[in-house]
């Protein structure tokens, strides 16, 4: 399957990944865990976008779900020509495998004014249970003229299956800029 072919999904558009081009794939992938290393993350940035672009959807806003969906939708961004981009701050995963109940919205939150009559997309790090991605769209909803969605990983089970998606994974993923604890005591921080 080329970049940006239909993969019989309804018209949901996938990226080939490396993998599947048959290329040597320099991230370590173990049986518990796959890793993305930032070089990939250049590359899957790249081939997202031009599935994107393949498929004729033109974006007038990324619409980043922070803090995983920041540097995804600022890499497409550039390479989709899209200056226009925003941000929602969606809480859902507290700790490896931990998460509320439900995800929620903080503030601040988009304007529904500011989005109306866009071409959104919607981008994120994962969609593991789908659940962030399918409330920021359901928030889009009726308010832009078209959202979609675009996540590096893709997990089975989610609820929602993002348009564009990079991989297919069922493992827990090690991204290069949360695998590494912070730099600072959190508990010290004024939250």
């Amino acid at each position: 399957m080329g970049a940006g072919s239909d993969d019989g999904s309804g018209g949901r558009t996938r990226a080939a990944s490396t993998a599947e081009r048959g290329e040597w794939c320099d991230g370590a992938v173990s049986n518990e865990r796959e890793v993305l290393t930032y070089e990939l993350f250049g590359t899957a940035t790249r081939e997202l976008a031009q599935a994107v672009a393949d498929s004729g959807f033109r974006p007038d806003m990324i619409l980043s779900i922070a803090r995983g969906g920041l540097g995804l939708g600022m890499g497409l961004g550039y390479a989709l020509a899209v200056k226009n981009l925003s941000v929602i701050n969606v809480e859902f995963y507290t700790g490896v495998d931990q998460r509320l109940d439900v995800p929620i919205m903080l503030p601040p939150t988009p304007a529904a004014v500011d989005l109306s009559g866009l071409k959104v997309l919607i981008a994120d790090d994962v969609a593991d249970t789908g659940r962030t991605l399918e409330l920021v769209h359901q928030f889009c909803e009726g308010s832009v003229a078209e959202a979609r969605t675009v996540v590096i990983y893709e997990k089975p089970q989610s609820v929602i299956k993002p348009d564009y998606a990079w991989r297919l994974t069922e493992r827990w993923i090690d991204f290069p800029w949360s695998v590494l604890p912070p730099v600072v005591d959190p508990d010290a921080l004024a939250h």
